[in-house]
C-alpha cells in the first residue's frame, strides 16, 4: 500500500464525467486534447531516430521509425474507436479518456536507485553511457504504449513514474544489439501487456501476476535460449562488466539499503543472498572448487536480488512469505546455473528465468504462510513489533551478514576463482567442472587478446591427451591450429612454434602484457599498473615465476 500519492487530472475531470451533457450534445465527446501527450512522445521518439548515435546503424534507425509509426497507428485506431463509441448515447460517457497524476514512492525511489547504478557502472564501462539515448527512446515508447493500452480498456491512465523502474530494470540485465533493437521495443510491449492482461484475484482484488520487467526478461530469455540467439544481445557483456566498477558489491549493498528501508523488502534480498552464500560454501567445501566461477554470488545476481525480485506488488507481503520468496530465488538461481551449464547454454540467464515462476508461486506461498500461522505453536513466535521497527531489525541482520561476507573476501575482495593457476591445479587434479572452468576463462582471455591464453587453448585441443586433463575436450587439430595462429598473431612466440610444429607442444610463462589481462579479477585491464606492483599481484595469484621478479624489482 502506497502511503504518499499526489493526484491530479489532465484532459478530464476527477469526478465521473457528466453523462447527460455528453449524451445531449450529439457530438464527439472524447477530449482529443488528452491525446496530445502520446502524440508528442511519439514525435519525440521519431526525432531521436535522427541523432548521430542512432544514425550509426540503418537497422537501428528503422527500428525507431517503425516503433514511432506503430505507436501513431495505435493512437489513430484508438481515436477512431472512441469516436464510434461517442456517436451513441450509451457510449458517449465511455468515450471519455483522461490522465490522473499519481506519484508513487515505490516507482520514483526505485528509479533513482537504478539510475545511480547506471551512472556508476557506465563511468567504468562506456557502452552504458552510449546506450543512454536508446534508454530514453524506450521510456518514450513505454509511456506511450502503456497509455494507449490503458485507454483501450478504461477511462483513466495513472501518469507517474511507473514505466521508469520497468525500463531501467530490463536494461540492467538485457538489451539487444543495434541491428536487432526492434526486439527491445517488442520486449517492452510484452512486459506491459503481461501486466495488463495476465491477472488474478489476490487478497480480494484483481492484480497483475508478474513483475512486468521480470516477465519480459523471462519470456525473451526463454526465446533466446530456445533459438540459440544470445549473440543478438549484450546479455553476457552486461553480466560480466558490472565488476568493472570498483567495489560494485559494496555500492549495490548501499543503494539496496535505500530500497529496503522504504519498502521493507529486506527479507527477500537477505534470504536470497543467505541461501546462495550457504549453498555456494557447501559446494566449495565438498568439491574444492567454487560453484560460481569467480564469486560466491555473481555481481549480476547480487543486483537482481536487490532490484529485480523486490516488486512489492508481485511478491508476498508477510515477513515469512518474503523470507520464503527470497530463499526460493536463491535456490532457483543455484539450480538454474547448474542446469544451464549442463546443457551448454549461457548461464547468465539463471537470475532471469526463475522470477516469473516465483511470481506464479506467490499465492501458494501465501497459503503455506496462512496454514503455518494458523498453528497453535506459531503464536509463541509472534512479536508485537511495529512493522517499521521490525524492518530495521531485519536490515541490521542483513548489514551483519554482508559484513561477514566481506570479511571472508566473498564480495569485493580477491576470490579463489580469480586465479588462473588455481584452476590449472584443480583441473590437473580432475576436480568437478574444473577443466571446463579453466577453458572458459582461457577463452575469455584469448578473446581479450592474450597470446598466452590462446596458446593454452590450442594445447588443450591437441591429440594424445596433451594438456587435456580429464578428457574435457576432444582432440581437434584444426581448432588447435586456429588458436596457435591467433597466439602467433599476438606475438606470443610459443604459439608460432606450435603452429609450425604442434607435436612439440611448447609452453611459456605469460608475458607482462598477458598478466595485465589475466590479473583483472573481473575489473579493468591493468595497463597503467607499475611493473613491480603487477608482478606482486601475479605472485599473490599463484604465478610462481612472478614472485622472483616481484622481489627483484623492489
Amino acid at each position: 500500500m502506497v502511503s504518499a500519492q499526489k493526484h491530479g487530472v489532465i484532459g478530464g475531470r476527477r469526478n465521473k464525467p457528466d453523462r447527460s451533457a455528453s449524451a445531449g450534445s450529439g457530438k464527439v465527446s472524447t477530449p482529443l486534447q488528452v491525446f496530445q501527450l502520446p502524440f508528442v512522445l511519439t514525435f519525440a521518439l521519431f526525432l531521436l531516430a535522427f541523432i548521430p548515435r542512432v544514425q550509426q546503424s540503418p537497422l537501428l534507425f528503422w527500428s525507431f521509425i517503425g516503433a514511432a509509426a506503430t505507436l501513431l497507428a495505435l493512437q489513430i485506431a484508438l481515436i477512431l474507436q472512441l469516436r464510434r463509441l461517442a456517436v451513441s448515447d450509451a457510449g458517449a460517457a465511455m468515450s471519455q479518456r483522461h490522465l490522473q497524476i499519481i506519484l508513487r514512492p515505490q516507482h520514483y525511489v526505485q528509479a533513482m536507485v537504478q539510475a545511480s547504478v547506471f551512472a556508476y557502472w557506465g563511468y567504468h564501462w562506456q557502452p552504458v553511457y552510449d546506450h543512454v539515448p536508446l534508454l530514453v527512446a524506450q521510456l518514450l515508447f513505454a509511456y506511450t504504449f502503456d497509455m494507449l493500452l490503458s485507454w483501450s480498456r478504461r477511462e483513466s491512465y495513472a501518469l507517474g513514474f511507473g514505466p521508469f523502474p520497468i525500463i531501467f530494470s530490463i536494461n540492467l540485465f538485457l538489451w539487444f544489439q543495434d541491428d536487432w533493437f526492434y526486439m527491445q521495443f517488442l520486449m517492452i510491449a510484452a512486459g506491459f501487456m503481461g501486466k495488463e492482461f495476465i491477472r488474478w484475484q489476490r487478497d480480494g482484488r484483481l492484480t497483475h501476476i508478474f513483475n512486468p520487467s521480470a516477465f519480459a526478461l523471462g519470456l525473451f530469455s526463454l526465446v533466446l535460449l530456445v533459438t540459440g540467439t544470445t549473440e543478438l544481445t549484450w546479455g553476457p557483456e552486461i553480466a560480466s562488466t558490472l565488476t568493472l566498477a570498483p567495489n560494485i558489491y559494496t555500492f549495490l549493498f548501499l543503494v539496496g539499503l535505500i530500497v529496503m528501508y522504504f519498502f521493507s523488502i529486506t527479507l527477500v534480498a537477505g534470504m536470497a543472498a543467505l541461501v546462495l552464500f550457504i549453498m555456494s560454501a557447501l559446494y566449495s567445501t565438498a568439491t574444492g572448487v567454487p560453484y560460481f566461477l569467480d564469486s560466491e554470488i555473481p555481481a549480476a545476481v547480487f543486483l537482481g536480488l536487490h532490484l529485480l525480485i523486490t516488486d512489492p506488488s508481485t511478491s508476498p507481503r508477510t515477513p515469512l512469505g518474503k523470507a520464503l520468496f527470497g530463499g526460493l530465488y536463491g535456490l532457483g538461481v543455484f539450480v538454474l546455473y547448474w542446469l544451464l551449464g549442463a546443457i551448454g547454454v549461457p548461464t547468465f540467464y539463471d537470475k532471469l528465468l526463475c522470477v516469473p515462476l516465483l511470481n506464479l508461486s506467490v499465492r501458494v506461498i501465501d497459503q503455506v504462510v496462512h496454514s503455518i500461522r494458523a498453528q497453535p505453536w506459531w503464536s509463541v513466535w509472534q512479536q508485537d513489533f511495529v512493522p517499521r521497527r521490525t524492518n530495521l531489525i531485519h536490515m541490521f541482520v542483513w548489514v551483519m551478514l554482508f559484513g561477514v561476507m566481506t570479511t571472508l573476501g566473498r564480495t569485493d575482495g580477491r576470490h579463489t576463482g580469480d586465479a588462473l593457476p588455481f584452476w590449472q591445479e584443480v583441473c590437473a587434479a580432475d576436480r568437478a567442472n574444473a577443466c571446463e572452468r579453466l577453458i572458459q576463462l582461457e577463452s575469455t582471455y584469448c578473446g581479450d587478446n592474450s597470446g598466452w591464453a590462446c596458446n593454452e587453448l590450442g594445447l588443450h585441443y591437441l591429440p594424445d591427451g596433451i594438456s587435456s586433463p580429464g578428457g574435457t575436450v576432444e582432440a581437434d587439430h584444426e581448432l588447435a591450429i586456429g588458436y596457435f595462429s591467433r597466439a602467433c598473431e599476438l606475438r606470443f612466440q610459443p604459439g608460432c612454434i606450435n603452429l609450425l610444429e604442434p607435436d612439440i607442444a611448447v609452453r611459456a610463462d605469460p608475458r607482462e602484457l598477458d598478466l595485465r589481462l589475466l590479473l583483472r579479477e573481473g575489473g579493468q585491464n591493468l595497463l597503467e599498473t607499475p611493473e613491480n606492483e603487477l608482478y606482486g599481484r601475479a605472485c599473490a595469484h599463484g604465478w610462481e615465476f612472478a614472485c622472483g621478479r616481484s622481489a627483484s624489482s623492489l
